[in-house]
């Protein structure tokens, strides 16, 4: 949980690494554009976001 703001990050999958830091992801109801300029992230990685921005890759089980 955030801080901040009191959200959550919501575990999202990476389908498409675009430029300059940017990610296609796919949420389970949808794809959106996040930044990925804090994480090493790769297709097919799980990834937490917050607020538009990867804050960290998860382990694959």
């Amino acid at each position: 949980m955030c801080i901040t703001c009191s959200d959550t990050a919501v575990e999202v999958t990476v389908v498409e690494l675009l430029d300059l830091g940017f990610a296609v992801v796919d949420t389970g109801s949808g794809r959106e554009e996040v930044s990925v300029a804090l994480v090493t992230a790769g297709v097919g990685d799980r990834i937490l976001v917050h607020a538009g921005e990867a804050i960290a890759r998860l382990e694959n089980p």
